[in-house]
């Protein structure tokens, strides 16, 4: 299991959104030329933001995106869901009614019955990490950046977009 590079290429972008002016933009130009990528890439990246609601894009030269809710409603899970999309990452395929135990005819009459352990400890556990991934929203990142970069850092960022 892994998530795409997408995933934290998104994270940093939304990030660099927080900052701006209501009524400002960030194109996708400036974004990508600060992350070192293509803008066909991150274009494609914004594309499943716009359709996930995160980010709303503003058409013409001077457009843009910004964000299109408040950065505390913004979760990581909402970014990995958009870029990855919400499959499961576990895929039960019932292998379990394969077996051979599974030819007697008691056992495959409590196998087709009774969920599989190991499908529900995979679902728990990604249950898990998806709640995490809740808890976890841009203001967080937002915070957490200015607690561990320099000022002149966050500065120096900041003003790369302005």
């Amino acid at each position: 299991m892994q998530y795409s590079i997408g995933v934290e290429y998104a994270l940093h972008c939304l990030v660099y959104l927080i900052d701006i002016p209501a009524d400002a933009t960030i194109g996708i130009k400036e974004l990508s030329a600060f992350q070192g990528i293509s803008e066909t890439y991150l274009s494609k990246i914004f594309g499943k933001l716009t359709k996930a609601g995160i980010v709303s894009s503003v058409p013409g030269a001077k457009g843009g995106y910004k964000l299109a809710k408040s950065p505390a409603d913004i979760t990581f899970w909402d970014v990995v869901e958009a870029v990855e999309g919400a499959t499961p990452i576990f895929q039960c395929k019932n292998i379990k009614n394969n077996s051979y135990i599974c030819r007697d005819e008691d056992f495959a009459a409590c196998a087709r019955v009774t969920p599989c352990v190991i499908n529900l400890t995979m679902l728990e556990a990604e249950e898990s990490m998806r709640n995490t991934l809740r808890n976890k929203s841009l203001i967080w990142l937002n915070e957490e950046l200015d607690r561990v970069l320099t000022p002149k850092a966050r500065q120096e960022t900041r003003d790369f977009f302005c």
